[in-house]
């Protein structure tokens, strides 16, 4: 009986940790599609009808280009931690 309770018991575990290596995974591409977004997107393919509208006198593309990704990337970095620090909560993963 402790053979099947503790295959089960590992079962579980696999099941769980590929359910958080799912949501891992989620999290991350969710944050790559927005940088590729804001850094490509925003700055290089869309730069002409960015430059159409301007902030504080300068072209929205170009601010998008030195600034405004720059801002974006920092928010993704605090956006990732806070987040990854709630799934590994939610998985019981967590370091302290």
């Amino acid at each position: 009986m402790t053979d099947t309770a503790s295959v089960s018991s590992a079962a579980g575990a696999q099941s769980a940790a590929a359910a958080y290596w799912k949501a891992n995974l989620r999290l991350l591409i969710g944050c790559l599609v927005v940088w590729f977004v804001v850094s490509y997107g925003f700055g290089i393919i869309l730069l002409d009808a960015f430059n159409t509208i301007s902030i504080g006198g300068y072209k929205l593309g170009f601010w998008f280009a030195q600034q405004g990704s720059i801002y974006t990337f920092i928010a993704l970095i605090f956006f990732y931690a806070w987040r990854m620090n709630k799934l590994d909560r939610q998985f019981n993963v967590h370091e302290d």
